[in-house]
């Protein structure tokens, strides 16, 4: 595609190497990974289970370091930030959907949402929290804790959470793994949604072939390498 002419890069990832010790000496995760993302794409990442691609997504998250080579996020390197700095760049700018849901289970699905904006310091916080949960289809559900929610409906929740700050860029990891096939269709179609609507910029990690058809582009890893 020739998007990241038209469009601006959010995301690029630049020589990056991932190593790490084993008791077989050192291993290569990531080797020499790079690609440019542009905002408002969806771009699915693909590969054999040990391809490397869990640690990639932590790469371009600034959860983990590289070994070698940096990613820049709206422009900004991650690897000049420290550890607060990274935390407080995602805090602004990305969300994270997760195969296992993640929400905090002493807390109401609108809680859940509301978290990312009142650590924003978001005034109207309730309120676009219920307008997400909305879009959704979980205002009924609202005041349900994640224990009486079924699977597709706290990966609804964990998807409006992803969404209500507006994220540049949205990671999303296996998010239809733990879901039967028709509920993962259900959240899938959710998913792309509201990537469209929102112009944020989708990554998504998935072994599933029939979702990552359905992003604009597929990077596909082998053995640590970009094919």
């Amino acid at each position: 595609m020739a998007e990241g002419n038209a469009k601006e890069t959010v995301l690029e990832a630049i020589g990056l190497t991932k190593k790490v010790s084993s008791p077989d000496g050192t291993l290569t995760i990531l080797d020499d990974v790079g690609f440019t993302i542009a905002s408002g794409e969806s771009v699915a990442i693909v590969g054999e289970s040990g391809a490397g691609k869990s640690t990639l997504l932590a790469l371009l998250a600034g959860l983990d370091l590289p070994t070698e080579g940096d990613v820049l996020l709206d422009g900004r390197s991650l690897t000049e930030l420290d550890e607060d700095g990274r935390a407080a760049l995602r805090a602004r700018r990305v969300g994270f959907i997760f195969q296992s849901f993640h929400l905090i289970p002493s807390l109401n699905a609108l809680e859940n949402v509301l978290l990312p904006l009142e650590l924003m310091g978001d005034t109207a916080a309730t309120e676009h929290a219920e307008e997400v949960l909305a879009s959704v289809g979980l205002s009924d559900r609202r005041h349900h804790y994640p224990r009486q929610l079924s699977g597709g409906e706290r990966q609804r929740v964990a998807i409006a959470r992803a969404f209500v700050a507006r994220p540049a860029v949205l990671f999303a990891d296996e998010p239809t793994g733990n879901l039967d096939a028709s509920t993962g269709q259900r959240v899938a179609d959710l998913l792309f949604s509201l990537n469209g609507s929102s112009g944020t910029t989708l990554v998504l990690v998935t072994h599933d072939r029939v979702l990552a058809a359905r992003c604009e582009r597929q990077l596909e890893l082998a053995a640590g390498r970009l094919l």
